[in-house]
């Protein structure tokens, strides 16, 4: 029977012992560049070999995350970085820029390719796409359900997310961070804009704020048995910023269940284990889309919220007394639910006021007030344990990971003594330098030969079993046998790790170029009466956003149906006009339809416009968060659209999550930016505060097939005014 993967996140080589000691079946990790993690430690060549050989020592597998946006005057050092990954021997890497797995494929094709979550990967048309080119595995998304996932019969490995942080934005859509941060999502440089407070504006009216972005973490324990039922290849854990204390933690009770399940005894999950989990973080929990909760929001918080352990009971400015329901420890870290703020207990008392490190539940104690927070602001306040020192002393004395190994010793006198060590299908044979010889006085025996082969310290190996065949009367230095055992360990690694592949030269294939020129203006409307000011004005493509108006209107045979930007289940079209924003769409239209491609399919460099030119999309529209200078480095002009002026979409967000009706509805940060709010067929949308304005700077954008004009809420007079500045 083919088990599910447990994939574990390690942003630094502590997290990955971590992972590896407690039961992972693979990692995932990123180096210095190229992963949706900048600001994890990440590895650096050297650590990451090191990583690798590692991982294949005790027999887990190691993805590398190459799954970043791809700008042009990056594409020759990402290749020659899969190239290093690929001759030292990882596993796979996981990508998401459509341009550079199709690089990839032709210049590097036994290098393994998952598609990352953030290609997002919800529909059959994409992954069909994805398994036909040579992928091995898709990421799915995490707004995906179950049983929406099964239903996708592509013969390509299944990975989901099981357990960690959610991203409120589809992945690979999300532009808030980019837009408002200066620092892109897509690039691995997220400034957690979601992780915010808001205010929600209805009809120029407060009607709530908090945390209105910020999402519960996942949490699929209660129905990992379905997951397992379905069959799903990998289940994966997210969390490559997270501590050491998390991996441990985590891996081994998803360790403890899933052996439970394949080993056919229940899969208990106790109170303690919840009690640790939600010590080690959460920001509470979901089962998520996985499993179509409605409501994934945390709008009290976006703070790690840990568990309660007591309510204070009385505030001094030097003393703040607590009554416990659970343990306090000292050096725990504690957090006040009534100011979300949080110190650590460095000095505990119990009730007496006698220095203690420990106090029970039950029990009064006091802490320092360090802060002098005021009476009024803790009094009845809940203390919540958000880091429990015992609990990390102990997930940090895990042992090392051991694998067994079988021995068999050969010793005959006046031969060479020879070792042989078994490890799974693996087999070396070492044969000692000196020949063995008669004992004088005391011979060696079988005991004293077990006793130094079994020295097997901090390598990866236990002795399982060991077989002596050795004449009756022999003596053997004890140098000699610590030697050959060495010896033989050694050469076990090595055929473990395997050696680096031989090195090869690189070559990029050519890419399809249109002469570039600038002569077409394109206009998206969302209203009819900004239809007809652009049919008016004689624009070359007119996108339009609902279907009932590019029917009544599709006799101009330059109006164009933007189609949605999640699909889970495509309908028929045959000799329309359509603007595609998600890959799938792309796939399942192009052969039939005019089709053309929009920003948020995250094109950023020349070989994605390639790959879409030679699938037939006529244009495709550049992302907006190329810069003057990224724009310069794209050649391939002849095929590429670039909005000139609009109010991009920051976010799109399954389902309706601020119940409006028809209402004008606002995000409000605290700095007063006010983001438009939009929901439209099962999907919340979210607008930025400021639009692009590059009209005055035409100029520099000489070359580019198509300018696009993107409308939002613009009335006639507006859109005239747009359109005659731009002509």
């Amino acid at each position: 029977m083919k088990k599910s993967e447990l994939l574990i996140p390690v942003g630094n080589m502590e997290c990955l012992h971590a992972a590896i000691n407690n039961g992972a079946d693979a990692v995932y990790l990123g180096g210095k560049k190229f992963g949706a993690r900048a600001y994890s430690n990440n590895f650096d060549e050297n650590e990451m070999i090191e990583a690798i050989n590692l991982c294949h020592i005790n027999n887990v597998k190691i993805y590398v995350t190459v799954n970043t946006m791809i700008y042009n005057d990056e594409i020759d050092e990402v290749l020659s970085y899969l190239k290093f990954l690929y001759i030292n021997n990882v596993d796979a890497v996981i990508m998401q820029d459509n341009g550079l797995i199709e690089l990839t494929r032709k210049a590097i094709p036994g290098l393994e390719i998952h598609v990352s979550t953030q290609a997002h990967n919800h529909n059959k048309s994409a992954i069909e796409h994805y398994k036909n080119i040579g992928c091995t595995r898709v990421v799915f998304d995490r707004e995906s359900s179950l049983d929406s996932i099964n239903n996708i019969d592509v013969n390509i490995e299944k990975e989901v997310f099981v357990y960690g942080a959610l991203c409120v934005c589809y992945s690979g859509n999300c532009l808030f961070s980019a837009l408002n941060g200066g620092r892109s999502a897509n690039r691995g440089m997220c400034v957690g804009s979601c992780r915010l407070e808001y205010k929600l504006e209805k009809n120029n009216k407060i009607v709530d704020e908090g945390y209105l972005l910020s999402t519960k973490d996942l949490n699929t324990m209660p129905m990992l048995k379905k997951i397992l039922d379905s069959k799903i290849d990998s289940l994966k854990i997210e969390g490559r910023m997270k501590s050491k204390e998390y991996v441990a933690i985590v891996t081994k009770t998803y360790r403890k269940l899933i052996d439970a399940y394949y080993n056919n005894k229940p899969m208990e999950l106790t109170e303690e284990d919840r009690k640790k989990l939600l010590k080690t973080y959460n920001r509470e929990f979901t089962t998520g889309y996985l499993f179509n909760e409605e409501s994934i929001i945390n709008d009290k918080s976006s703070n790690h919220q840990g568990v309660k352990i007591g309510k204070v009971i009385a505030v001094n400015n030097h003393k703040i007394t607590i009554k416990l329901t659970d343990n306090l420890h000292q050096e725990d870290a504690i957090r006040f639910s009534n100011i979300n703020k949080g110190m650590y207990v460095n000095c505990l008392y119990n009730d007496k006021g006698l220095l203690v490190n420990n106090v029970l539940p039950g029990n009064i104690c006091q802490i320092d007030n360090k802060d002098r927070i005021m009476y009024d602001d803790l009094i009845n306040s809940d203390v919540l344990k958000t880091i429990d020192f015992e609990l990390n002393k102990e997930l940090n004395n895990i042992e090392s990971k051991k694998n067994n190994i079988d021995m068999k010793f050969i010793g005959k006198v006046n031969e060479k003594p020879i070792l042989i060590i078994k490890y799974k299908d693996i087999e070396v044979k070492v044969e000692g330098e000196n020949p063995i010889s008669e004992a004088i006085k005391q011979p060696v025996t079988e005991t004293n030969i077990k006793e130094q082969l079994s020295k097997l310290g901090n390598t990866p190996y236990i002795l399982n079993d060991i077989n002596i065949d050795i004449d009756s009367n022999i003596f053997i230095n004890l140098k000699d046998l610590n030697n050959i055992r060495r010896t033989a360990i050694e050469k076990l690694n090595n055929k473990v790790i395997g050696r680096p592949k031989d090195d090869f030269v690189l070559t990029k294939q050519p890419i399809l170029k249109t002469n570039s020129y600038t002569n077409k203006i394109s206009i998206l409307t969302r209203t009819e009466d900004q239809l007809r000011i652009a049919i008016a004005n004689k624009l070359d493509i007119i996108y339009v956003t609902s279907e009932e108006l590019y029917n009544k209107y599709k006799t101009y045979d330059n109006v164009y149906l933007r189609l949605d930007r999640v699909i889970e289940n495509h309908k028929e079209y045959n000799n329309e006009r359509l603007l595609v924003t998600e890959f799938g769409s792309l796939i399942k239209y192009v052969k039939n339809n005019k089709v053309r491609g929009d920003y948020y399919l995250n094109v950023a460099n020349d070989y994605t416009i390639d790959k879409f030119n030679k699938l037939g999309v006529e244009c495709s529209t550049l992302s907006v968060e190329l810069d003057n200078e990224k724009l310069k480095d794209i050649s391939n002009k002849g095929n590429s659209e670039l909005i000139i002026y609009g109010t991009p979409e920051c976010m799109i967000i399954k389902n309706n999550i601020y119940n409006i009706t028809d209402e004008k509805t606002y995000l409000i940060d605290n700095k007063n930016n006010k983001y438009k709010v939009i929901y439209d067929n099962g999907f919340t949308h979210i607008f930025n505060n400021k639009k692009i304005d590059n009209i005055d700077k035409i100029g520099k954008y000489k070359g580019f097939n198509t300018l696009r004009i993107e409308l939002l809420a613009e009335n006639i007079i507006e859109t005239q005014n747009i359109i005659n500045k731009l002509k």
